[in-house]
């Protein structure tokens, strides 16, 4: 039911893309947003990757810069039963992770510094599982094209007004005001719908991999929580890819999380509580907790 849905969802922001194209330019504009989505699609598929990463300035490393930190990814992703997937690291001090890449094959994890200095040893496991059931729930290639349309479309809405005169324009000026106006507003909507599908579903995953519900559940609250107190640049400079990340990275100050592109953190955490009830409370020990932070106090954690 959820792949059906998100298939939908995909379908929806495409058909409304292709729209935007006729609403604008009439049959031909139409034929030309379908090309164009035909286009970006392709691209995304290839590149979208690629592209996320270096918005967020992120840097892989190997087990000889940050081996702690990479062994973990290593045996989630043995537990998971994928590929080692890349795995890299953002110089950022908001709390914040997350995957992307076309298949389990060419995938990618990311943390932020905030992260990684923030969080215990076992909450850091349980969102880099929780990244790795996106992985393996194949959510990363549909998050990476949902972010190219949904920007495309703010995009070719922006451009509305020279299109606005044209006599095979729909709806004359104000039809394209009105495009400008609810377009973005809808593919926004149609982004938040698919996120909010894969991240419940990504929860369960990854509570499944680490064997700690109760970590993450903990994880989702501290990271919520720096994530309102602590601004995130890139992520505001690029409000296209915010629902690719565990938590909404838009809380810093902008008044672009006017509408959340994420389910409600304590929804979530409500419903790995009841997970960590049936599994019997293994995972809430944090037996190396202590260990992680003293290491992190003395150099900024196990990443350097």
């Amino acid at each position: 039911m959820n792949w059906f849905r998100t298939t939908l969802l995909l379908s929806v922001m495409t058909a409304l893309f292709v729209g935007i194209g006729y609403l604008l330019g009439g049959p031909s504009g139409m034929v030309i947003a379908f090309l164009v989505a035909v286009g970006m699609n392709a691209f995304a598929y290839w590149n979208s990757d690629k592209m996320v990463l270096r918005m967020h300035g992120a840097r892989q490393i190997n087990r000889r810069e940050h081996p702690e930190f990479y062994d973990m990814v290593t045996n989630l992703a043995a537990r998971a039963q994928l590929p080692m997937p890349k795995v890299y690291i953002i110089d950022e001090a908001q709390p914040n992770a997350f995957a992307t890449g076309r298949n389990p094959e060419n995938a990618a994890v990311a943390a932020t510094t905030g992260l990684l200095n923030m969080l215990s040893r076992d909450e850091i496991e349980g969102v880099m599982a929780h990244e790795l059931g996106h992985v393996k729930n194949r959510d990363t290639l549909t998050m990476t094209i949902t972010a190219t349309i949904a920007g495309a479309i703010s995009m070719i809405a922006n451009f509305g007004l020279f299109f606005g005169g044209r006599r095979d324009n729909a709806g004359g000026i104000l039809g394209t005001l009105a495009i400008m106006i609810l377009a973005p507003l809808a593919a926004m909507l149609v982004q938040m719908a698919i996120s909010r599908t894969r991240e419940y579903a990504a929860d369960r995953a990854g509570a499944e991999i680490s064997g700690k519900p109760g970590a993450l559940a903990s994880a989702l609250d501290k990271i919520q929580a720096g994530a309102a107190r602590v601004p995130n640049e890139r992520a505001e400079s690029n409000p296209a890819t915010a629902h690719m990340f565990i938590i909404n990275p838009l809380n810093g100050r902008n008044m672009d999380n006017l509408f959340s592109t994420h389910p409600n953190t304590g929804n979530r955490i409500a419903e790995l509580n009841k997970m960590a009830q049936t599994m019997g409370g293994r995972q809430n020990r944090t037996h190396d907790d202590a260990r992680w932070q003293r290491y992190g106090s003395r150099r900024r954690g196990p990443w350097g």
